[in-house]
């Protein structure tokens, strides 16, 4: 079995470093694809990433555990609809029932002014970062939920306000699901709080190795 940690939109495959070290020294290996380098360049939209991190799991000879926070989980949920059977379990973190889109038109609108730097230290340009936001306005996330057979975890932190009655929805309409909360923590739960989010996924991924 492989495990997987897919980063979130405004993260790179470094920001699961810390739960690297906890999982690791309890003998569990990940792999932490970094979105923009597996997608080949120029970034077109969300489709083009998804069908390059689709690439990336079917190139594992393993089934997967996959986890995936924000943009990762929405990748995640989209792979274990189309491929139930390359996937063993998943856990989403952070992810929206239904795309808010006026929130991600105000995004959008903040990327724009934002300076160039800032994107390419997660490995892409600004236009492709800010194309990549604008594409996923129309993803249909709660479509085909009833396909997802596989043991599956939705997480939220504690104050991530905006995602908590998601992920209730979530668990609510995804077969044999858990819901937990992170504590002390926002949307970026492996940043704010890694300790714990270590503890339940080990705890989840311990048996399904």
């Amino acid at each position: 079995m492989k495990n997987v940690l897919i980063h979130g939109l405004g993260q790179d495959n470094q920001s699961w470093n810390n739960m690297n070290v906890y999982l690791k020294k309890n003998g569990i290996n990940t792999i932490c694809p970094n979105l923009f380098e597996i997608t080949k360049n120029p970034l077109k939209d969300y489709r083009m990433m998804y069908n390059a991190f689709s690439d990336f799991c079917h190139n594992q000879k393993d089934r997967l555990n996959l986890c995936g926070l924000s943009l990762g989980g929405i990748l995640a949920l989209d792979f274990v609809k189309e491929h139930p059977e390359k996937v063993n379990s998943i856990i989403l973190i952070g992810i929206p029932y239904k795309i808010p889109k006026a929130l991600f038109k105000v995004q959008s609108l903040i990327f724009h002014i934002m300076p160039k730097s800032a994107f390419e230290k997660m490995g892409c340009s600004k236009s492709e970062f800010i194309t990549l936001v604008n594409s996923m306005r129309n993803l249909n996330i709660v479509k085909d939920l009833e396909k997802i057979k596989c043991k599956s975890l939705i997480l939220c932190g504690a104050k991530d306000n905006g995602n908590m009655e998601s992920a209730k929805l979530l668990n609510n309409n995804i077969r044999n699901s858990e819901f937990k909360v992170i504590s002390n923590s926002s949307h970026e739960v492996n940043i704010d709080n890694p300790n714990e989010l270590s503890n339940i996924v080990y705890n989840f991924w311990k048996d399904k190795q």
